[in-house]
């Protein structure tokens, strides 16, 4: 059975075996999470991004699915960049967003990480709204197939970790 925990913080000092970034498709840096955890991580994700797109991911990742990277100068192990998708009114695309869920633990499942940290994907820039993100975040984690034995959801701010933890 996997551990859920909330913490209130900065995902780029959490020591996990992996952090997964809300990244865009390009893989190449962006503002939220994903300019953070670039910026901290330093130039050696960058180079593995730059990799990626050079090799397997020419158009970008797609929405949902998930790809490793090294972490670079962060204190986690790898990087898992998930794109997640944008919010819409009146166009249901929850499946993606748990997708970016499932698709991050099945890779921390490849690379044998037991512990994982989690933002708010798509809740910010994306607009997804916090309750419905953190209602699919919590349930598609729990009703995953993994090996990873610690899930940790990192809440940058209370109004996040507030809807989070409601789920919890």
């Amino acid at each position: 059975m996997t551990l859920i925990a909330f913490v209130r913080g900065d995902i780029t000092e959490e020591p996990v075996d992996a952090v997964v970034n809300a990244a865009n498709s390009s893989l190449l840096g962006g503002g939220g999470v994903d300019g953070a955890i670039h910026r901290k991580g330093g130039p050696e994700i960058l180079s593995a991004c730059r990799d990626l797109r050079a090799s397997h991911y020419g158009r970008g990742l797609p929405t949902g699915q998930a790809v490793a990277t090294t972490a670079g100068r962060l204190p986690a192990r790898w990087v898992v960049h998930t794109v997640g998708p944008v919010w819409r009114a009146g166009e249901d695309r929850s499946e993606l967003l748990a997708s970016c869920y499932r698709e991050s633990l099945c890779v921390a499942d490849e690379l044998g990480a037991a512990t994982v940290a989690f933002p708010a994907i798509s809740t910010g820039v994306y607009g997804w709204p916090i309750d419905d993100g953190a209602r699919i975040a919590v349930q598609t984690v729990r009703a995953a197939s993994t090996s990873v034995t610690e899930v940790r959801f990192v809440l940058f701010d209370d109004v996040a970790y507030e809807a989070f933890t409601a789920y919890g």
